[in-house]
């Protein structure tokens, strides 16, 4: 009743032209929208109006802004079925189970009148949120565009279950050809299967245009299906020849603006990761982590296996992880803890075991906080493992964890990278079997996406064999002669495939009325065009004949398919590279991602971390587990290198993953020992390199460094963060990568710097510099060691290949050893012969 309520006062819909010339443009035309569905009973199905010009036809009028309305925020919601907060846990722990101890301040009665502390507390109980989600957010980066015979489509949209839309408005912005706007026709929009209105495409031009259409808020549920069409599609689709001048596009600055309430879940531990993630939010989402003011080793640890766990489910969403010191945030938390201890005004239960429990914030008791309480580490991260590991039973909001066994990974054994052993099926490789499968004859193009560990090797003019198994459709009206199957991987157009066999007997043979479908192709990759993030895309570009009837054309019953058996086969590679690298660290965390667990990686902190340095961390647990798809469970976090907590660090058999900014002088003082880089006058630089290090450079086949351009842009750079790799002082075979800045403040930018590709693409190299004015600068300052299993013969002629010194000397010694040996041979046979000679 509340949904078909808030429905009813938004059911009169207005479309708002926001373009207008300066000074204002002659009043814009009006756009007549149809009514929408009358009601279909009290159960709720139809949507409900109680405003009496609910049927009547709705103005569109332009608007001077073109961005009006584009800073407001949304985040909508729909209603669900959720258990009673308030009831019992069924088979939960006895009644006198120790609850944490919360003490909040009481309220200021002098702090204004009556009725306003009402209004206040009612919007702390049921908070609203205010988002904006664009086309871009829906998966479309580029807009779409409605062209030749694809004159309808549509976006695909979700909102969390804990929010329920209470107003919405879409501002669709379009660019229409002027072909199509000098016709008489419209854009038609439908949410959910029901009408939203028409847009005249005939007063628009090519330039951008947006329109604002309220939304009634009941028609927004958790999974949507925003549809356009052209309401002259049919006529427009026999124009074959002409069809690339028709077409209208949804720029990517369309969106949606949503104000929803949000919904208390309760305090039923089975919903997580809800509240704290929701799989059908859109946009990144944002998890507060709460430690004590004394920040101990075990709780990050516990914290990074949460938030890698956060990071594999939300797939190309950005996930932030904003730390709070001894305070409690405004929203939903996760606080780690041991038992009695005391955080904000929260005093943690005193239990005799890992144990798991939900409570509702002090601050609000819509949002709730999960207590994460262990006696020691391995309590902690046996709790935390429970989380991630299995789903949690139901109407409990206390856990008491039981040990288990955390399973150990192996090498390359990520679930997320392609198998490098066997062939791999494209059937497993894409989402479903049906996703292999392209219908009708205007179709988007089949997209399989796959990750490789990015230290694979191969030596040049090998390649990697793609097996495809493809099917056209048998259709006497498709033109066979200029159909084909176009394949791209990463942009880069790799083949065509056509339809039949070419050559005189194939043709020949065809002409005589035999088959000659050609239904399978070996493709040959180079092995460079493999990066740690792939996308093979297949485009069956179907073309009718010119007596096609148009009713065929629009038909969705045909069907081109990738066949699931296909398959590519990396077993030839090898897993080898050099190290350090930077590129290999911000695509797939790498090499720490070696084991997905993180079990040969130590991360590393400040004895006293900063909330920036240890959110940082998080960020950075949370992209490894994005990357592997496996949480780090075995991850080893240890606070300064003098933490002897858990007995002395073991650093020779570790991957340092450290987490500083320069501030933390002790830290990086210790760290860049017996590195490239030192500490000088409160800044980072590069040491100045040795003679020795110079020849020795020579000889190993470095022949450039760029340690003193480094040294300068250093030196000239204020405000920075960034990163360094190094090999490890410890272990020659092992490496050091540290995430840096000048402060932590900088620091605390770095996620949000890779979430852009431009940085993401410049980051390589040994050390990477980024800032608002210049980007990232990347160099190559210090030693690379090889790293991975390759046949000690092949061992040989790599080192060979890649040292063209030790070639060049070692040839040129084995030229003068061989010479010497032939010569005194030489010498010996002609004395010999001269002496007989003198003999005789």
């Amino acid at each position: 009743m509340l949904i078909a309520a808030l429905g009813g006062f938004g059911a009169t819909a207005c479309i708002r032209s926001a373009f207008a010339a300066d000074p204002p443009a002659p009043a814009a035309p009006v756009y007549h929208l149809p009514p929408l569905p009358a009601p279909q009973g009290n159960d709720g199905a139809g949507v409900q109006s109680g405003d009496a010009s609910a049927g009547q036809s709705a103005a569109a009028k332009s608007t001077n802004d073109p961005a009006s309305g584009a800073n407001a925020a949304a985040d909508g919601g729909a209603q669900s079925t959720l258990p009673d907060a308030g009831a019992p846990p069924a088979h939960g722990l006895p009644m006198d189970f120790p609850p944490p101890v919360i003490s909040v301040a009481p309220q200021d009665a002098s702090a204004g009148a009556a009725g306003q502390n009402i209004d206040n507390q009612l919007a702390q109980v049921t908070p609203i949120s205010d988002d904006t989600i664009s086309v871009a957010n829906m998966g479309q980066p580029n807009g779409l565009t409605l062209s030749g015979g694809q004159l309808q489509s549509g976006i695909v949209f979700t909102l969390p279950r804990d929010q329920v839309a209470t107003t919405a408005r879409l501002f669709l912005a379009l660019k229409v050809s002027p072909a199509l706007a000098a016709r008489d026709t419209s854009l038609r929009l439908m949410l959910n299967g029901q009408e939203l209105g028409n847009v005249a495409l005939s007063q628009a031009n090519a330039t951008d245009n947006v329109y604002e259409l309220d939304i009634p808020a009941a028609m927004i549920v958790s999974n949507n299906n925003l549809s356009f069409s052209v309401n002259d599609d049919n006529t427009l689709t026999c124009e074959r020849d002409l069809s690339d001048k028709y077409w209208v596009t949804i720029l990517p600055a369309s969106h949606l603006q949503l104000s929803s309430q949000i919904l208390d879940i309760g305090r039923d531990l089975s919903h997580f990761p809800r509240p704290f993630y929701d799989p059908l939010s859109m946009k990144g989402s944002s998890v507060a982590f709460i430690f004590s003011q004394t920040v101990k080793s075990d709780s990050v640890a516990a914290a990074s296996m949460l938030a890698s766990y956060f990071g594999l489910l939300s797939s190309y969403r950005n996930m932030d992880f904003p730390v709070h010191l001894n305070q409690l945030p405004p929203q939903n938390g996760i606080l780690f803890g041991e038992p009695g201890e005391k955080i904000a005004d929260i005093t943690l239960p005193q239990v005799t075991g890992p144990t798991l429990q939900m409570i509702d914030n002090p601050l609000n008791p819509v949002y709730k906080l999960l207590l994460v309480v262990g006696r020691n580490g391995n309590e902690m991260r046996q709790a935390a493992y429970r989380l991630i590991s299995s789903p949690l039973p139901p109407r409990q909001d206390v856990i008491r964890v039981q040990n288990q066994a955390i399973p150990l990974r192996q090498p390359y054994d990520a679930p997320r990278w392609i198998d490098t052993t066997k062939p791999v099926y494209l059937k497993d490789l894409a989402q479903s079997p049906a996703a292999l499968t392209a219908n009708g004859l205007y179709h988007d193009g089949i997209r399989i996406g796959f990750r490789a560990a990015p230290d694979l090797f191969m030596w040049d003019g090998d390649s990697i064999p793609v097996k495809i198994d493809y099917r056209f459709p048998i259709e006497t009206w498709i033109d066979e002669d200029l159909s084909q199957l176009s394949i791209t991987l990463n942009g880069t157009f790799l083949h065509s495939l056509p339809v039949n066999k070419h050559g005189l007997v194939e043709t020949a043979w065809r002409m005589l009325g035999g088959d000659t479908r050609q239904e399978t192709f070996n493709l040959q990759l180079a092995p460079y065009l493999i990066y740690g993030d792939n996308q093979m895309e297949f485009y069956f570009a179907l073309k009718p004949k010119a007596d096609a009837p148009c009713s065929l054309l629009t038909s969705n019953n045909i069907k081109s398919r990738i066949d699931p058996d296909s398959t590519i086969d990396l077993s030839r590679t090898h897993h080898f590279t050099m190290l350090p690298n930077l590129s290999y660290y911000v695509g797939a965390s790498f090499p720490f991602s070696r084991l997905a667990d993180f079990s040969q990686t130590l991360m590393l902190l400040p004895a006293k971390p900063e909330a920036g340095e240890i959110a940082t961390l998080l960020a950075m647990a949370a992209r490894a587990g994005n990357a592997t798809g496996i949480p780090l469970n075995r991850v080893d976090v240890r606070l300064g290198l003098q933490d002897h907590g858990a007995g002395a660090i073991p650093l020779a058999d570790k991957d340092i993953l450290a987490f500083a900014s320069l501030r933390q002088t002790d830290l990086v003082r210790d760290l860049l020992a017996g590195s490239p880089y030192e500490m000088r006058n409160g800044l980072l630089s590069v040491k100045a390199e040795t003679l020795t290090d110079t020849l020795k450079r020579y000889v190993t086949g470095r022949f450039f460094r760029q340690g003193v351009e480094a040294d300068r842009y250093l030196a000239s750079t204020d405000a920075w963060r960034g990163f360094l790799s190094f090999t490890s002082p410890w272990a020659g075979n092992r490496v050091v990568v540290m995430a840096t800045a000048t402060d932590s403040g900088q620091l605390a930018h770095l996620n949000g710097d890779l979430q852009l590709p431009v940085i993401n693409a410049g980051i390589r190299g040994d050390i990477a510099v980024i800032n608002a004015e210049n980007g990232v600068k990347s160099f190559s300052v210090g030693n690379q060691f090889p790293s991975g299993e390759m046949p000690w013969y092949m061992m040989i002629i790599w080192y060979a290949n890649q040292h063209i010194i030790f070639l060049s000397l070692g040839g040129l010694a084995f030229a003068v050893l061989i010479g010497s040996c032939i010569y005194v041979l030489l010498a010996r046979h002609a004395a010999k012969r001269l002496a007989n000679s003198a003999n005789k």
